[in-house]
């Protein structure tokens, strides 16, 4: 499944309806002021607004689309969510349309303008909503007849495991999985699930297994000796880019945590690193490029002055970069000021203590300040990092701190950020107990994220930066 192709043919069905919609608007807008339909037509096509509206209406609708998540995970759209979806976008886009761009209409009554509002609401939304559905019900028709599906492991090799199979694969409808194969959690002298399809080797591998095979899901499906392994697989795998699958108990249908979207799906429960919902992930991108483009124009005379010091302080490079961890386990060279000497670090990697004799006098300043940190803002408009989630770490801590605290791994499923609430509240950590004590303060972070959560760490981190008070 090439998801890139029908992302893009999702994005260009928008367009297309959009700009479509806008230029049935206009002309139907502006023949209810001319009357004569050739007139209406040599007016429209000679107007330049039209032109202006045909580029940037559509440019907006995607835009808002794109806010609100409509293009994430194509292939697993439900026609009703997508219909949802785009009647509620639809209304809220009209809305600010009508108010930027026709509320100043000259009109006879105020009848005129829920006309103008009913008629763009139904076009641009019976167009979309069309083309959307069309590819939607060609991707369901797709996958339920199996001509395509998600690469699926099954973790578990007996009862269960067959069972679950069978299960899935009796489905005549709604079946997504491709199953590629299983890994066991337990040795035995044989498995049962070898008969239908291959033994890919113990869980241990299955980090691998996800990345070599393009694995889009895995379903646990453990006999009940083996559960408390169940933990130790999805800490393995929390931090791949995978859906998680775990087949529930019978208590698990009492305490109503089992949850399904489709009447025909067998019922299993669904681990969830959604941390936040899609608009929400999407208008913190947006805001990440827009204040990080703003702080390095107004930060410029700062950047310069940091050149100055750290070139008066001590001999040597002004930029120091160094490789950490970001996303699902990618690592990335994050910019920073020099606040060291030169060869501080070689070897074996250490990390700095408060009163850390291989920091330079300037380069205290900078620590306390959080000034060393900025040049940070280029990797938020890269992409690599936010402004704002877990501190990246480097490889070396990291292998030491999961050894400990296994759950560290959750942190790798969102991007790290400039500034985060454990920084704000503990500062920087001076060896692995400290780096452990403040992952307590990331992971309610990531329980808890939102736009609102951000907006009063940086809030925070701002505070410590004019105060100085950062460790």
């Amino acid at each position: 499944m090439n998801k890139k192709v029908q992302t893009a043919k999702f994005v260009i069905a928008d367009l297309f309806s959009a700009c479509l919609a806008w230029s049935i608007f206009f002309f139907l807008r502006k023949s209810a002021e001319l009357q004569d339909i050739n007139d209406t037509l040599q007016f429209v096509l000679i107007d330049r607004k039209f032109y202006i509206g045909i580029i940037a209406i559509p440019v907006f609708w995607l835009f808002l689309y794109s806010l609100s998540g409509a293009y994430h995970k194509v292939y697993r759209k439900a026609r009703m969510r997508e219909l949802g979806q785009t009647l509620l976008i639809s209304i809220i886009g009209v809305i600010i349309i009508f108010f930027a761009l026709i509320l100043d209409d000259v009109i006879q009554s105020y009848k005129s303008y829920y006309n103008l509002f009913i008629t763009l609401f139904l076009l641009h939304f019976l167009l979309t909503v069309t083309f959307r559905l069309i590819l939607t019900s060609r991707n369901l028709y797709k996958l339920q007849n199996r001509s395509i599906g998600f690469n699926t492991i099954i973790v578990g090799s007996n009862g269960n495991a067959v069972s679950i199979f069978n299960e899935i694969e009796s489905q005549p409808k709604a079946a997504f999985n491709r199953f590629v194969g299983f890994v066991h959690a337990a040795q035995y002298p044989s498995y049962k699930l070898e008969k239908f399809i291959p033994n890919l080797g113990h869980f241990s591998n299955l980090r691998h297994l996800i990345r070599e095979m393009d694995i889009e899901e895995v379903i646990i499906a453990t006999e009940r000796s083996e559960h408390n392994t169940i933990e130790q697989i999805i800490s393995a795998i929390e931090d791949s880019d995978v859906l998680i699958k775990v087949i529930p108990d019978m208590q698990d249908f009492v305490l109503g945590t089992v949850k399904t979207t489709s009447l025909f799906q067998t019922p299993l429960i669904q681990v969830s690193f959604a941390f936040m919902p899609p608009w929400q992930f999407n208008l913190k991108r947006f805001l990440d490029i827009v204040l990080s483009a703003i702080a390095i124009i107004i930060l410029s005379p700062v950047y310069l002055a940091c050149i100055i010091g750290i070139k008066m302080s001590s001999k040597g490079p002004a930029f120091y970069s160094q490789e950490r961890i970001g996303i699902n386990g990618k690592a990335f060279m994050i910019p920073k000021f020099r606040s060291m000497e030169v060869g501080a670090e070689d070897g074996t990697p250490v990390l700095s203590s408060k009163d850390d004799p291989r920091v330079t006098s300037f380069g205290k300043f900078m620590r306390r300040t959080r000034l060393d940190e900025i040049p940070q803002f280029f990797s938020v408009l890269k992409g690599d990092m936010s402004l704002v989630g877990p501190r990246p770490e480097r490889q070396y801590f990291i292998d030491q701190i999961a050894q400990r605290a296994p759950h560290y791994r959750l942190l790798l499923k969102v991007k790290p950020g400039i500034t985060s609430w454990g920084q704000v509240k503990y500062g920087y950590a001076e060896n692995v107990d400290q780096m452990i004590e403040r992952l307590k303060y990331d992971i309610l972070y990531i329980e808890n994220m939102s736009i609102a959560m951000d907006i009063k760490i940086m809030a925070y981190t701002l505070l410590t930066v004019i105060k100085g008070s950062g460790q």
